[in-house]
């Protein structure tokens, strides 16, 4: 049985792997005006937080962004400002055809943010198929379309990080006591990038 998958919204204590992934990722967001942004989010709730113009959630089983865009009543592809995938990447069994319906579903201009582990333990809710680091990312969201200058990838780890991550309760909950935000660019944690469609 896989472990109960938290809430992809940040708890009261953040999670050590994504501290720093979403302080990057709020500022990469908020940079482009959310108040005049229609969203969606694939099987998540992270973008809640942002006070979009409008925000649409996509959860699996129901939309499986692997089988095409999701469709507006006549069939053509729903379009957004923006679409958010946290954490969601890594289950799915064909993330170039997901990522290519996302670019899909994007209006001219509009942005697709994703964000993915790279050095964590296995998790299946129900899958766990693949990991990137910001280059992979990167490979993946040129080769699904979107132009090389057009796509902003970061990564973050280090070594103790790793470490707290063979630790139970995973996933490793931030003790500012404890844990560094340093990064070690050899020893990525987890991975985002932001790409935009030109």
């Amino acid at each position: 049985m896989a472990r109960p998958h938290r809430s992809s919204r940040e708890p009261e204590v953040p999670s050590l792997n994504r501290i720093v992934m979403a302080k990057s990722s709020r500022r990469m967001i908020r940079a482009l005006d959310p108040e005049r942004l229609d969203a969606a989010e694939i099987s998540g709730r992270w973008g809640e937080q942002f006070g979009f113009r409008s925000y649409e959630r996509f959860i699996y089983p129901e939309f499986d962004i692997c089988a095409g865009p999701f469709p507006r009543p006549d069939g053509k592809p729903r379009k957004f400002d923006l679409i958010i995938a946290n954490q969601v990447w890594e289950h799915l069994d064909r993330p170039y055809a997901a990522t290519k319906n996302v670019r899909r579903m994007l209006r001219k201009g509009g942005h697709f943010w994703v964000a993915v582990p790279f050095h964590i333990p296995f998790h299946a809710a129900p899958l766990d198929n693949s990991r990137w680091s910001a280059r992979g990312l990167k490979n993946l969201l040129i080769e699904c379309g979107f132009a090389e200058d057009e796509i902003q990838a970061e990564q973050w780890g280090n070594r103790p990080a790793a470490a707290r991550n063979l630790e139970l309760p995973w996933p490793p909950m931030y003790d500012e006591g404890r844990d560094t935000l340093e990064n070690d660019p050899e020893m990525p944690i987890c991975a985002w990038a932001i790409a935009r469609r030109t």
